[in-house]
């Protein structure tokens, strides 16, 4: 659904690039550009990304974005999943609204949530709360079958159809409430939620399998709320590990 802003020492995060813009070229390689006139503003935007990885790393664990997500970030035109009064802002470094009350969130929460999940190519995938599909064209981008669920029926038609047409084929999506996932699809690999609920659903966490990863933001509605890390190990057992806070719009449904 979306991600508001990143919280630090209770302020948003200023970008200082410090030289770095146009030298994280060498990440994306010119070889995985989309073609298209917004090449530069995406790789002025994985440029951000990195340095920002680099500054808040020691909330998330990581200093660094795995490569193989940079090199998505540098594809996908993300200027495709924003309304076209906001096209020439589709690569700053903040949430975009999406309309319904739903944002596309920022780019650096996009790709610390995707690096947290370790994604591989051939894993399966369940998002919760589609939005516009940028987050779903990402994971799909990493060679995962992407599951995904959006309760607002026009964002969830509108993403269906636009990522029909921008050609991301493993994605599979469906209108619903999010909370009791996707059974007849999983398990899981790899979990993530898109919007902040007031616990970790336990059917989630019942369809991740041993040794998947959730990501998942839990608290109080438009409140500053903690990103969780839920880890199932091999015996079944859950670990659960506070990230860095965040605020996202809330999830909906009868179990939120």
């Amino acid at each position: 659904m979306g991600f508001l802003t990143i919280m630090t020492n209770g302020q948003g995060w200023r970008m200082n690039l410090r030289g770095t813009a146009f030298a994280i070229a060498f990440l994306v390689g010119s070889s995985v550009l989309a073609d298209d006139d917004m090449s530069r503003e995406r790789q002025a935007m994985v440029a951000e990304i990195v340095a920002m990885a680099r500054d808040f790393g020691a909330g998330t664990g990581r200093d660094t974005v795995d490569p193989r997500i940079l090199g998505v970030l540098g594809r996908v035109p993300r200027h495709e999943f924003v309304p076209l009064s906001f096209r020439l802002s589709a690569y700053e470094n903040r949430p975009q609204p999406i309309g319904h009350g739903q944002t596309i969130s920022q780019p650096y929460i996009v790709a610390a949530m995707t690096d947290l999940l370790r994604v591989d190519a051939g894993d399966t995938v369940l998002e919760i709360g589609t939005g516009s599909g940028y987050q779903a064209a990402v994971l799909a981008g990493l060679g995962a079958r992407v599951f995904s669920i959006e309760i607002v029926e026009p964002l969830a038609k509108e993403a269906a159809e636009r990522l029909r047409r921008l050609g991301y084929a493993t994605v599979a999506t469906k209108i619903g409430d999010g909370y009791d996932g996707w059974p007849e699809r999983g398990p899981f690999d790899a979990i993530v939620v898109t919007a902040a609920a007031s616990h970790v659903p336990p059917p989630l966490v019942r369809q991740l399998k041993p040794g998947g990863r959730m990501v998942i933001p839990v608290g109080a509605a438009f409140q500053t709320q903690q990103l969780l890390l839920v880890e199932k190990r091999d015996d079944g057992g859950v670990t659960t590990r506070q990230v860095m806070p965040v605020i996202f719009v809330p999830l909906t449904g009868i179990r939120r």
